[in-house]
């Protein structure tokens, strides 16, 4: 295996050069809107979206999933910062709810689930929702998605029942749309 050199976008003094000249773009996790208003800040929206396009490979983890999405309307996390737009990269034409957790019916929690939560913005939005379990991710290659890791993921679609989903299972019928290449894990 070759050694990789990595280098930090919020590290340098331009941004723009170092998505241009990189082999493959990681986005890992952290606050969801920190995260897209410091994508926006940079002008690294469209650079990156030409660079997958073109076939740069394209990692995101935990919030830098729910980026790859066409917004971030599935993120937990609370707006401490408010992005120009909830527009994220738009790489994959479904959302990501990453670190999904299955309701417990024993639970006293008052609060909402997260399963309540996807329901909801299924009510008002029109996207496919992919709840992505902890050790599971999405391979997104050559038009095709893939689940991989050691756990199933949920696949929540408007006025129909969740599917539940089994690693290594393709996901195009379920998803229904082309993507370009790009991965997703929790």
């Amino acid at each position: 295996m070759g050694c990789h050199q990595l280098t930090s976008v919020h590290d340098v003094s331009n941004a723009r050069r170092v998505v241009e000249r990189a082999r493959a773009i990681f986005v890992g996790g952290g606050n969801t809107f920190r995260l897209l208003k410091g994508l926006y800040d940079a002008d690294l929206l469209r650079v990156i979206r030409e660079r997958v396009s073109a076939g740069l490979p394209y990692i995101g983890s935990s919030a830098g999933s729910i980026v790859a999405c066409p917004s971030l309307r599935t993120t937990k996390d609370m707006p401490v910062v408010q992005p120009p737009s909830f527009e994220a990269l738009g790489l994959v034409g479904f959302q990501i709810s990453p670190h999904y957790l299955d309701p417990d019916p024993s639970s006293t929690h008052m609060g909402e689930t997260q399963e309540e939560r996807i329901r909801q913005f299924l009510e008002e939005n029109g996207e496919t929702v992919v709840g992505l379990r902890e050790g599971s991710m999405l391979r997104v290659e050559g038009g095709t998605v893939t689940l991989k890791g050691s756990t199933a993921a949920r696949i929540f679609r408007s006025r129909e029942e969740p599917v539940e989903v089994s690693p290594t299972a393709n996901l195009d019928e379920l998803l229904g749309q082309q993507f370009r290449y790009a991965e997703a894990t929790t």
